[in-house]
């Protein structure tokens, strides 16, 4: 891509890289290096945006509520720099659209995928503080995060627990969890659990653990049963 493909970008950024590489490295997403390490793809500038947003994020938690604990603002940060956060951020920023990546990636929903928007969003940010300092990544972490900071944080909340509650005021007994799947490698483990609460249908969520799975699938049914919001 050349300077002027990015211009539109930039301008949504409020700002314009003086090192026109920066921006393109952080864009370039590794499905179209594919091992050539002549082509340089997005992931030491997504190691470094991840530190700045979270160092962003503790001092943005740490001003707003001086009276919380370490234990408060934790799971607060936590909610803030997941990768769906992240995902968020640069669908609201348009970043999608300049993702440079392969053939394969693009006609699979590359540009969609919460995974690689995040790792975008990310390296975006490392490569405005390389280029800009702090206070340029500040003015993109203040497009989405700081405004939306309030219900962003709002999913520091365990589902699981949240779900057990729900439950158990319903008086509908406990929630039963039941893997329904466990495979993958042992590096890279795979499992897929249902949830089902009495007079309810059941719903699944999958992740690399069992709890990571079991809170997925109580937010898949939080969320289901509008007990909670898309955004919580």
């Amino acid at each position: 891509m050349t300077k002027a493909d990015f211009s539109a970008l930039e301008g949504r950024l409020g700002y314009q890289f003086k090192n026109q590489t920066l921006i393109k490295r952080a864009m370039t997403h590794s499905s179209l290096s594919g091992g050539n390490k002549t082509v340089r793809d997005l992931e030491r500038l997504e190691f470094l945006g991840d530190r700045v947003l979270g160092l962003l994020t503790a001092e943005e938690l740490w001003r707003r509520y001086p009276d919380y604990s370490e234990g408060d603002l934790a799971p607060r940060l936590n909610a803030l720099v997941r990768k769906e956060t992240c995902a968020k951020a640069a669908l609201h920023l348009g970043v999608d659209e300049y993702i440079l990546m392969s053939e394969w990636e693009e006609s699979s929903g590359g540009r969609k995928k919460k995974a690689i928007l995040g790792d975008v969003m990310e390296a975006l940010l490392g490569a405005l503080y390389i280029d800009g300092g702090l206070e340029v990544a500040r003015g993109v972490y203040d497009q989405y995060w700081t405004p939306n900071l309030e219900r962003l944080a709002r999913a520091h909340r365990d589902a699981k627990t949240a779900l057990q509650e729900w439950s158990q005021q319903k008086k509908l007994g406990a929630p039963e969890y039941k893997v329904l799947n466990a495979d993958g490698p042992d590096h890279a483990p795979a499992f897929k659990i249902e949830v089902r609460v009495k007079g309810f249908s059941p719903a699944v969520g999958e992740g690399t653990s069992k709890r990571k799975s079991q809170m997925a699938a109580a937010r898949v049914f939080l969320t289901r049963e509008k007990i909670w919001n898309e955004n919580d």
